[in-house]
């Protein structure tokens, strides 16, 4: 743990939909340590080093190579195992500074998927649930690079259904081993695996359990290396286990437990992904933003004109939401991993139970990053124009790349789902309670609006306000779907996927609010762009939260219902008219000076 970070005020994982966040309780970008930015830039550092000279070999088959010597090399600068405790090899760093530093890590094209996994996917399941003797014999050699290691979840009939997987361990007739047969796929590192975690069922188990597979027990085989579409670089394969005798001392956590345990897993990968998207568009907006200074069309550079501000002024905002509900959600893990620690939890335990509870934020920011990233990265290509499309380029490559990020670590549907039936299984449970705040806005809407037209003098006062507005419509949308469908809403996912498009919206804009509010308590002035940034994303969220939620009513009412639902959807997204050809251009002006993000 940093003994340097501030600890700040939590909340129950998914309550940020019906309490009111003080800006000031909430961890920013900016207040990230000396050491968490030394660490950070010891990987850019590495990056510029490694990387940046060979970046197009990194992008192809050569690359696999290339990244498994970096690997080593990475591991030999301690960078494998930052949260991993100190007597395994590791550095024990808290999230915040695992969130900094990945940012910068997965700004390396392929190597990005070669590292990550290593560091999260590979490592994380033997920290978290590996016994003492299991941790002792692997976890140092991973964390040097000496041994590499991949994640075996992913079937050919078993994607986002998991626990359907076929892969199979039958205890042998001396209870020795355990005989593993079956088949995995897309599995990312395995082309130089030594250790393999790996998820099947135990004889006829309703779920999974896992295990340590050693490549030298014998019965391990790959198929080729699959041709993708991005990420070329790094090695992706089959991988097919034929009556591998794994030692009954080498089942991984108890048996049954696998899929949990994959999911807290994923839950970690989710919210890395949004570093990982943060660091890579920033490198993306550095390119864009030189080439339209540098391409000139007309006479003048083509970042002068109104169409390419427009674009570099949403890809800002956009950098800038997923970066505040980043750092406010590893800030929260953070917080809930002291109070576990202090409660005399072991670290382990308290560091997935700590992630898991702020499961719901961490799907979140997994689908709003990856689409944002997208976006981005698409804007960056439409920028280049015909140079864009070219394999000489780094936004083509950053372009390619960008698209698996919607679909590992569970596609961007499954994240959407289960953000919203995380939530309601909170409020049934009654930890989060949803029905007082609901009934209150039941009973609003069923009295006379303020037509109080005097304006706020605080600061960012429609930001604040439609911050309360936004929560407002999901929780009449939400609650009405509930109410109307009762246990089939889980059966409509249409219903549900709207739903969450207007949960990330509101939880993406509030985290951009309070960092907005909080830059200017800090710096006793607002902070050039954040404003305007926060306005964009205010009307996008609007657009988003009123399509989503009129797709949601007109799937389930009619009638006097319907329409007094559309009433009430209008009255929390309507905004005052706002300028934003104006605020995209002066983000654009601030980031073209720059020469990338604005922040």
């Amino acid at each position: 743990m940093n003994s340097t970070q501030t600890k700040y005020k939590r909340t129950v994982g998914g309550a940020f939909l019906v309490e009111e966040s003080d800006p000031n309780s909430i961890f920013i970008y900016e207040e990230l340590s000396e050491e968490q930015r030394m660490i950070a830039q010891a990987m850019e550092d590495f990056i510029n080093a490694e990387i940046e000279p060979i970046w197009n070999k990194i992008d192809s088959k050569e690359g696999i190579e290339i990244g498994r010597k970096l690997l080593e090399k990475a591991g030999e600068m301690g960078f494998l195992g930052l949260e991993v405790g100190e007597e395994y090899g590791g550095n024990q760093m808290d999230f915040i500074t695992a969130i900094a530093w990945t940012e910068k890590a997965c700004a390396s094209y392929s190597f990005a998927l070669t590292i990550g996994v290593q560091t999260s996917i590979g490592i994380a399941p033997m920290y978290l649930y590996a016994n003492p003797e299991q941790k002792a014999k692997y976890l140092p050699k991973m964390v040097s690079g000496e041994l590499k290691t991949c994640y075996c979840l992913t079937e050919p009939g078993s994607g986002s259904d998991a626990n359907s997987g076929k892969t199979k361990a039958v205890l042998n007739p001396e209870g020795t081993h355990y005989i593993l047969t079956g088949q995995k796929m897309w599995i990312t590192n395995s082309g130089f695996a030594d250790v393999f975690i790996v998820f099947a069922k135990i004889d006829d188990d309703k779920n999974l359990s896992a295990f340590i597979v050693e490549k030298e027990f014998g019965g391990v085989s790959l198929g080729a290396e699959e041709e993708k579409m991005g990420i070329k670089g790094s090695s992706t394969r089959q991988v097919f286990f034929n009556e591998v005798p794994v030692p009954v001392e080498n089942l991984l956590g108890e048996r049954g437990d696998g899929f949990k345990m994959a999911l807290n897993v994923l839950n970690t990968g989710r919210i890395k992904m949004a570093s990982a998207v943060t660091g890579m568009a920033k490198k993306g907006m550095q390119w864009t933003n030189q080439y339209a200074l540098e391409r000139k069309q007309f006479g003048e550079p083509i970042g002068n004109f109104g169409a390419i501000k427009h674009k570099i002024g949403n890809c800002n905002a956009k950098l800038y939401g997923i970066e505040s509900g980043l750092y406010r959600t590893a800030s929260n893990i953070d917080s809930k991993f002291d109070e576990l620690i202090d409660e005399g939890m072991s670290r382990e335990e308290a560091k997935w139970r700590s992630i898991s509870e702020y499961a719901i934020e961490c799907a979140i920011m997994k689908v709003y990053s990856t689409e944002a990233g997208s976006y981005m990265a698409d804007e960056g290509v439409q920028i280049h124009g015909g140079m864009g499309y070219s394999a000489e380029t780094k936004i083509e490559t950053m372009y390619r790349d960008a698209r698996i990020n919607r679909i590992y670590e569970g596609t961007n549907e499954i994240n959407r789902m289960l953000s919203v039936d995380m939530l309601l299984k909170k409020a049934l449970k009654g930890k989060i309670d949803m029905m007082t705040p609901a009934m209150a806005v039941q009973k609003e809407l069923m009295s006379v609006p303020s037509f109080n037209t005097s304006a706020s003098t605080e600061y960012l006062a429609e930001p604040l306000k439609m911050v309360v507005n936004f929560k407002k419509a999901i929780l009449m949308v939400a609650g009405a779907a509930v109410q109307k469908l009762m246990q089939n809403l889980k059966d409509e996912q249409e219903i549900l996927m709207n739903i969450s498009d207007m949960l990330i919206q509101a939880f993406v804009f509030e985290s951009a609010v309070l960092r907005t509010i909080k830059l200017k308590n800090i710096n006793g002035a607002p902070t050039a762009g954040t404003e305007e940034m926060t306005y964009i994303l205010m009307h996008e969220a609007a657009n988003v939260i009123n399509n989503a939620g009129r797709e949601v009513i007109y799937a389930f009412s009619e009638g006097d219902e319907m329409r007094g639902l559309l009433m009430g959807l209008k009255r929390f997204t309507k905004l005052n008219p706002y300028n934003l050809k104006t605020a995209r251009r002066t983000v654009a002006d601030i980031s073209l000076e720059k020469v990338g993000y604005v922040m």
